[in-house]
């Protein structure tokens, strides 16, 4: 049960990258591919930031 708690709690920040913003990681070399998942957590950071301070402010 505390498991599948933390799994649940974890999953949705790498679900939000693959199915929302759509990454899918196609390039050539490690340094391009770093950098696309870099801006897609960096997109998921900043949506997630503006909902916590949207719900602070209810």
């Amino acid at each position: 049960m505390v498991r599948s708690k933390t799994r649940a709690r974890v999953e949705h920040a790498f679900a939000e990258p693959k199915d929302r913003v759509g990454l899918f990681i196609r390039t050539i070399g490690r340094g391009r591919a770093e950098a696309i998942i870099t801006l897609a957590n960096m997109v998921y950071n900043m949506k997630r930031w503006y909902w916590l301070e949207r719900m602070a402010a209810a």
